[in-house]
């Protein structure tokens, strides 16, 4: 089985064609864009909380008050690195009958969602994401729970994607 390394779907994302070798799944990892939209949400919003904790304690109170910037500069590179941790757990594989979805760092999930049981394929894109070149997409089912969202993709990756997944749903008379 692939593992998904962000290295072996190149620096600029997922190329080529998708299929399934020897039945093992082959395993697309997000491009790097959602890696450096969210690190640069993490510095700027934990940039401004550090200097609004350090720069009026230290102007008001004396420099010593300063310090209470330390702790959300720490946090910042403690989450610097978790949030690359994260990305690289992002993957996602087409089989011939399902896709798979999987996530997490010290939780790994994963989600197998039959092509049949799709109901709704969306792709999102909100401001932040646009303005990084990056679309979302989601898929309904009709269970209630299902969280099959795959973030980050390239925006034509991300229509190719529900177009194909739409394509194979209609195939195998699905609800789409």
């Amino acid at each position: 089985m692939d593992t998904g390394s962000p290295h072996e779907a190149g620096p600029d994302g997922p190329q080529g064609t998708i299929e399934a070798a020897g039945g093992e799944p082959v395993w697309i990892a997000l491009p790097p864009g959602l890696l450096r939209m969210r690190r640069l949400l993490l510095v700027v919003w934990l940039g401004l909380i550090a200097l609004a904790a350090g720069l009026l304690p230290g102007l008001l109170a004396g420099p010593a008050w300063a310090a209470f910037a330390l702790p959300p500069l720490a946090l910042m590179a403690w989450g610097w690195v978790m949030i690359e941790r994260n990305w690289r757990s992002w993957r996602y594989a087409e089989r011939d009958d399902d896709l798979l979805i999987s996530r997490g760092v010290l939780w790994r999930e994963e989600t197998v969602v039959p092509y049949g049981r799709m109901q709704l394929v969306e792709v999102t894109s909100g401001p932040v994401e646009r303005h990084f070149g990056l679309a979302s997409v989601q898929l309904h089912t009709a269970a209630a729970a299902t969280d099959a969202t795959i973030p980050g993709l390239d925006p034509a990756e991300a229509e190719r994607l529900r177009d194909r997944l739409t394509e194979l749903g209609e195939a195998r008379s699905a609800g789409l």
